[in-house]
């Protein structure tokens, strides 16, 4: 019953998408199956890593979902222990693909890679905060990463104006050179500086891989090089962020400077409300868990689902960092 379930799901799912890649922008139709098993759908879901803050509230929104529905879903989750650990990703979403789970949720270190391991499955998979350009990847779950970024610039940009900055530069600390969600952050930081006035100095752009300890080697290299200072310092996410502001915490000539981070972490929400990191663009990560789960049940039900939920975004200052603090502590509960 639970293979004419799922079978009875994907021709319906692929007849609406088999010309649409992962991330398109129309709703499908749903499918007819008739959900008369009692097993709760096995589903594997892939992280980028199991070892950053970030993750693990991907990770409770999408448990969060299995408990609130054991009927539906039994997770299986896994993350390397970085997010450079491409190879040992890969080749565990390889072993996945060839075991018996009903769908996969995936948020590939190499979207690229990822496409060309599931050209052959004919099992539903869902991209969760990293697109994947395949189309057996029927929905895409995360943040508009791009759009996310320029709104945190351009509040940056006018940040650094009420610092009293007359020329307005900024130096992004990037993640993973190469990787589509750091590169879709960077354009979004590079127009939302350039539409509000400011100079985004490409050729100063600092890879740190995503990580706090190259984050704070990048920040010692800016200071060397700008000793006067620089009004705007973005970073691919919050550890690299926080890294660069406490490294630049005892420089008077950086006191005025915008520190931006992306991804609003428990840590740099406390950081802002501190006065030790300036703002953050802040995922609804707990949503991207949960909805990602909800996305996947719907396809494998044969019901109507959305091709793209984004799941928002929020600009964090020190005037609404508790606010978010306190939808930690109803997330991990």
């Amino acid at each position: 019953m639970m293979k004419k379930r799922l079978m009875a799901a994907l021709m319906a799912a692929t007849m609406a998408m088999s010309l649409a890649a992962c991330g398109g922008g129309d709703t499908a139709p749903a499918g007819g199956s008739d959900n008369a098993s009692n097993e709760p759908y096995k589903i594997r879901m892939t992280l980028k890593t199991n070892a950053a803050e970030f993750w693990n509230i991907i990770q409770a929104g999408a448990e969060a979902y299995e408990k609130e529905h054991p009927e539906e879903v039994k997770l299986s989750i896994y993350g390397p222990p970085g997010e450079t650990y491409y190879e040992e990703q890969l080749n565990s979403i390889q072993t996945d693909l060839v075991a018996d789970y009903d769908g996969y949720l995936i948020a590939p270190l190499q979207s690229e890679a990822v496409a060309t391991a599931i050209a052959s499955t004919d099992k539903p998979v869902v991209a969760y905060d990293t697109n994947i350009d395949s189309d057996k990847c029927l929905a895409f779950v995360g943040t508009g990463n791009k759009e996310a970024a320029k709104e945190g610039a351009k509040a940056a940009v006018e940040a650094a104006k009420a610092n009293g900055w007359d020329e307005i530069k900024c130096i992004e600390i990037a993640g993973v050179q190469g990787d589509s969600t750091n590169t879709a952050r960077m354009d979004g930081y590079r127009e939302g500086i350039t539409e509000a006035g400011g100079e985004f100095l490409d050729n100063e752009t600092q890879y740190a891989n995503a990580t706090a300890d190259l984050a704070v080697t990048a920040m010692e290299g800016i200071m060397s090089k700008y000793p006067d200072g620089v009004a705007i310092i973005c970073s691919n996410n919050d550890d690299m962020a926080l890294a660069a502001a406490r490294t630049a915490k005892s420089n008077p000539n950086y006191a005025k400077t915008i520190f931006l981070g992306f991804d609003g972490q428990k840590s740099a929400c406390e950081a802002v409300a501190a006065g030790e990191l300036t703002m953050t663009a802040a995922q609804n990560n707990f949503d991207i868990g949960y909805k990602a789960v909800e996305t996947m049940v719907k396809i494998l039900k044969g019901e109507q689902y959305d091709k793209v939920v984004d799941t928002g975004t929020e600009i964090i200052t020190k005037d609404n960092a508790e606010e978010r603090l306190t939808k930690f502590s109803e997330w991990m509960k």
